[in-house]
């Protein structure tokens, strides 16, 4: 296990790939850039039959730096340190900290990779992987690089976690998030965007950190029987839940969209839940002698009247009442 530290500080629990994963990646990186070296050099030969040997010389020169050493090093740069031979075999090239690699180095990888692979035929590359204890050759250990393992069998992979409970649900409703700092909400947002990447144990390590945090913040500890990575998932999902419910009120209120179903203690017996139905104890025009049409599509009855509201419940508050639009939501 190699511990690789990202630039949020997050440790990462990636697998080194060892000599015998990367000597089959490299050979057939190798066979299969000696097979367009053989195909180019016949075209070229037929090409250049005409010149003399000093030209045809510099131009077989040129094509061998360009098959061995600068297509590679294109591949690796577009492919962020997939090469064929990696893909077979599941491996990519990452900069020390985990990040993709860029031009400079696949450049620096490629023209050691001339001296170390092809012109030594791979006996430097495997004695420095086996002394290195990451399973670094000198390219690797010139460009800050690292080849890593990036298909792991499924067991070594996290699983995922179980939806929460109803009553742990409940029981964040009445959590007091109010006292979280900013900077703690996006760790936690990193540490679940990247949970099925790390390790089982760093991951742990990491959710227990992040769930003590927590219990600073609100004084709540983590129920018992509940995974710290869980119950962080589920904090983060009432968290999200309450900044929709603000946002979407709000956009609600200001642009006369209908709330959610807001049914008054006053309403008549027998209502549909979820119906619209109008509080006549808070008109918003003068109240007629008989009852008054719906302005839009009802799935409800239509209110009986103003004194069939007084007397079976108190009003409600002018802030709270939702916009009458006259219909209801479907459920």
């Amino acid at each position: 296990m190699s511990e690789l530290v990202t630039g949020e500080a997050v440790v990462l629990g990636l697998r080194p790939a060892r000599l015998p994963s990367r000597g089959l990646a490299i050979a057939v990186d190798v066979a299969v850039a000696w097979s367009v070296y053989i195909a180019v050099s016949m075209l070229l030969v037929s090409a250049t039959s005409s010149m003399d040997s000093a030209a045809v010389a510099a131009v077989s020169v040129a094509a061998f730096l360009l098959v061995q050493v600068g297509i590679p090093i294109v591949i690796e740069t577009l492919s962020h340190g997939r090469s064929l031979g990696k893909v077979i075999c599941g491996l990519r090239v990452v900069r020390e900290d985990g990040g993709p690699i860029r031009f400079r180095h696949a450049l620096v990888r490629g023209a050691m990779g001339a001296i170390e692979i092809v012109l030594t035929m791979g006996v430097v590359a495997a004695i420095a992987s086996l002394v290195s204890a990451r399973g670094r050759r000198v390219g690797d250990v010139f460009a800050g690089t690292l080849v890593i393992r990036e298909r792991m069998p499924a067991a070594e992979v996290g699983a995922a976690l179980p939806p929460p409970p109803p009553w742990l649900v409940a029981e964040l409703g009445a959590l007091d998030l109010s006292r979280v700092p900013d900077a703690w909400w996006l760790t936690l947002r990193q540490y679940l965007a990247r949970m099925g990447q790390l390790d089982a144990q760093v991951g742990a390590a990491m959710a227990g950190r992040l769930a003590e945090d927590l219990r600073r913040f609100t004084g709540v500890p983590v129920p018992a029987g509940v995974h710290p990575a869980a119950y962080l998932a589920a904090v983060a999902g009432e968290r999200q839940g309450r900044e929709s419910r603000r946002a979407f009120g709000a956009a609600s209120a200001s642009h006369g969209v209908y709330a959610p179903p807001f049914e008054p203690s006053g309403a008549p017996a027998g209502a549909a839940p979820g119906a619209s139905w109008s509080s006549p104890s808070l008109p918003s025009s003068p109240p007629s002698s008989g009852p008054a049409p719906s302005s839009g599509p009802s799935a409800g009855p239509v209110s009986p009247g103003p004194s069939a509201s007084v007397a079976s419940g108190p009003a409600v508050p002018s802030e709270s009442r939702p916009p009458r639009t006259g219909f209801a939501p479907p459920r």
